[in-house]
């Protein structure tokens, strides 16, 4: 795939253009440009460093957006050479929006619950985009369930746009679906790490979005409507969408300032997907940290903990 740039990167590509030019004249034109490769890659390096690190929260939603981006299945296979995934909500059929399995991340047996969306076309029709459908949520459930009977923490990738709110879905139970999702996570009797990997959009997110510990990637979101979805209803005009997203607040770095966030897991300069390894070793090392402090409770304390977590979200004093 071609490299892809965002309208606020365009700076850094042209540079990365130049590069590339001088690279190919190098062993086109037997001309040594070392020096001046070498001078544009300082330029470039110092340019990258003032456009990722003065990110607006809507540069930050792009970001999440990328379409490089490593999603569930790039994480898990780092993480899990072992994973075993699980198929099937054992009432309908198999959402491939969502994937769950079992496996060890570092001798630590897990489960694992993603949205996944797709790398191309053909893949997107076959995740529907990373939108579950009420098969996945019962899905995602199912697996949890089967992680609390023989005592594995759950770990939950959240990256989705939304629920799937086709005709089908509404009739087959989609909030119903969500809802006994909140209520089953909020009581179960091992450990629950969520981590924001992308999009966290609405109760598409929430349906696998309770838990002890909510981490979010340094370039990701997590809010109950999306910035469009937002500016259509305030604004009548999903174009506004960057004014939303300032409003609402949506990033993580928003988030674990209002105590909801628990942890931001660092990215690469200029995102997730500059080094998809970097990135799960990061994760794996946050991953394994949360376990070993979660390990020490015993189950009644991990579920009053995380009602009171929850408990906590939305009061504040004047």
């Amino acid at each position: 795939m071609a490299e892809y740039y965002l309208d606020f990167e365009k700076p850094v590509a042209e540079l990365d253009q130049k590069i590339d030019d001088l690279i190919e004249m190098n062993s086109k034109d037997g001309v040594d440009h070392s020096s001046e490769i070498s001078r544009l890659r300082e330029k470039r390096d110092k340019l990258a460093q003032k456009v990722y690190t003065n990110l607006s929260r809507w540069q930050r939603v792009q970001l999440a957006r990328y379409p490089k981006r490593p999603y569930a299945l790039d994480y898990i296979e780092r993480l899990c050479p072992d994973f075993v995934e699980l198929h099937g909500d054992r009432y309908l059929s198999d959402d491939h929006a969502v994937v769950c399995g079992i496996g060890t991340v570092e001798g630590v047996h897990v489960a694992l619950v993603g949205q996944q969306k797709g790398k191309n076309t053909k893949d997107n029709l076959h995740r529907n985009f990373g939108m579950s459908r009420p098969e996945g949520y019962r899905k995602a459930l199912r697996v949890m369930k089967l992680a609390e009977k023989f005592n594995r923490p759950v770990i939950c990738l959240v990256d989705t746009p939304g629920a799937y709110p086709g005709i089908g879905a509404e009739e087959r139970g989609q909030a119903e679906a969500i809802a006994k999702n909140l209520m089953e996570m909020a009581v179960l009797s091992v450990p629950v790490l969520v981590v924001v990997i992308g999009e966290g959009a609405s109760g598409g997110a929430l349906g696998i979005g309770v838990g002890d510990r909510l981490l979010m990637m340094e370039n990701t979101w997590f809010s109950v409507i999306s910035p469009e979805g937002c500016a259509s209803i305030l604004w009548r005009d999903a174009g506004k969408a960057e004014i939303a997203a300032d409003a609402m607040k949506v990033t993580a770095q928003d988030l674990h300032q209002m105590g909801i966030c628990d942890e931001i897991i660092p990215e690469p300069l200029g995102g997730a997907h500059k080094d998809y390894d970097l990135m799960a070793e990061r994760l794996k090392s946050t991953i394994l940290k949360e376990l070993a402090d979660l390990s020490s409770l015993d189950s009644s304390e991990l579920i009053d903990r995380r009602i009171a977590k929850y408990d906590r979200i939305g009061i504040w004093e004047e």
